[in-house]
């Protein structure tokens, strides 16, 4: 049956103590909405419709960055997640399916335990996702009438014994698109938050005759973020999980709680990564690379066999072909190093095209910014590049052409040539030992010796 998601992403967060939308704090290098969408997208959904409210226009803007097909719909007053859901309905007009309801702030539902909600809709009208709670604290509770759900109480309304209950609603709910939207028509407000709670379908439902179900998924699963501190344990979690799937997808970490992922981070078998390596996002790292100690990675790939590091960046747009070597202390941003190039060590090299087999001396900087536009260096193959060369953008250094360590190129360099750009040195015997003896002398009779 077709599936549509609607994602409610509408809440100030006023504990996160921020002026930035709670759903659009990151978490592994992501906003937390990128995470429940992708979760939910993974349903190959017909229609995704997130529904905004404070920070409207900055949500809107990274769902659609994230999703291009997104609806929004906008939720001007908040009065309750049903309230929430049913500024949706025009954006579902004519989808005949079922609908999914996520939270922009509940990162780790997976894409499995909704797929288990959408074969529950075969059995029943409702289906809602709950969890065993440890500690039950203040989560609506769930109370079951033998394998069927009778209603879903919130924390504040709760009896005693109703409190008691650790079966727990998580919020997740699926129904069919016209059962949804009657059923959020009948809630009313009469509770101690005068809101629209969306749980209270439930209770309707079985008034209506309809059958209500509960998928359980680990507690794990369910964790909603609302406070700063929480965002920090999240963090720490998605860490572990991307730590393991590395491992048993063949991945050697070296010391795997130093490594920090981002949630897009894709590392090919037998890839090796090296202590305290950070993994912005947009990074693809290829079988058998090598990433070693204390290397920040951004918005860049990796090709099979490339060896980065220790202590090097590479910052968005670096494309290492295979065998390239980037060594300790290179920065590589927006720069294309074909196979076997080597920038081994103490250089900047952006906005540039670097042939295969060329060799970047030490000190090497493409200078690439004259304080309005970028402009880009071309080096050719099998290229030498000498020690401490700055090349002045634009800029070309042809096949088998070397240049002088210590140069300052500005012009074109042929292929095959040598370019040399340095003032005449000159020498001054015994200048040195008269110099320092006369500082030396002057520092003297300034302390009064």
């Amino acid at each position: 049956m077709p599936v549509s998601l609607v994602l409610l992403a509408a809440g100030l967060g006023s504990r996160m103590n921020s002026e930035r939308p709670k759903v659009l704090h990151p978490l592994g290098g992501a906003p937390l909405l990128a995470h429940a969408l992708r979760a939910g997208t993974m349903l190959a959904p017909d229609r995704v419709v997130v529904v905004t409210g404070h920070g409207a226009e900055a949500v809107a803007q990274v769902a659609r960055a994230h999703e291009p097909d997104v609806q929004i719909a906008h939720q001007a007053e908040q009065k309750g997640t049903a309230h929430a859901v049913a500024q949706a309905r025009a954006a579902l007009d004519g989808f005949r399916g079922d609908v999914v309801v996520l939270y922009g702030d509940t990162p780790f539902v997976r894409p499995e335990t909704l797929e288990a909600m959408l074969e529950a809709r075969a059995r029943h009208a409702v289906v809602v996702l709950g969890f065993e709670a440890a500690d039950p604290g203040r989560y609506g509770r769930l109370v079951m009438q033998g394998d069927s759900l009778e209603r879903i109480v919130e924390f504040k309304d709760a009896t005693a014994s109703e409190r008691a209950i650790t079966l727990c609603n998580s919020g997740v709910i699926c129904a069919d698109r016209l059962t949804l939207f009657e059923l959020i028509d009948a809630v009313g407000s009469e509770n101690a938050a005068g809101e629209f709670y969306l749980t209270d379908i439930v209770a309707i439902a079985r008034q209506k005759g309809h059958s209500v179900g509960v998928v359980r998924c680990d507690e794990a699963e369910t964790l909603g973020i609302n406070t700063r501190a929480e965002l920090a344990t999240a963090e720490e979690a998605f860490q572990r999980r991307m730590r393991a799937e590395a491992l048993d997808n063949g991945v050697t970490l070296i010391a795997p709680e130093t490594i920090h992922f981002a949630l897009d981070t894709v590392i090919g078998r037998d890839a090796v990564v090296g202590p305290n390596v950070v993994f912005g996002p947009g990074v693809t790292v290829e079988s058998e690379a090598t990433i070693r100690a204390f290397c920040h990675l951004e918005g860049c790939h990796v090709s099979r066999g490339a060896q980065v590091g220790p202590f090097a960046r590479l910052r968005p747009g670096a494309e290492l072909a295979e065998d390239v070597h980037v060594g300790n202390f290179v920065e590589i941003k927006n720069a294309i190093l074909d196979e076997g190039a080597k920038v081994n060590h103490l250089s900047y090299i952006g906005d540039a095209d670097v042939g295969e087999k060329t060799n970047i001396g030490a000190g090497t900087i493409t200078c690439n910014y004259d304080g309005v536009f970028k402009h880009r260096t071309v080096i050719g193959k099998r290229a030498f590049i000498g020690s401490d060369t700055m090349l002045v953008a634009p800029v070309t250094v042809g096949d088998d052409a070397m240049t002088g360590s210590g140069s300052v190129i500005t012009q074109d360099v042929p292929a095959g040539a040598l370019a040399l750009e340095r003032s005449k040195q000159e020498t001054k015997p015994g200048l040195a030992i008269r110099l320092m003896d006369r500082l030396k002398a002057l520092k003297a009779r300034k302390n009064g010796v």
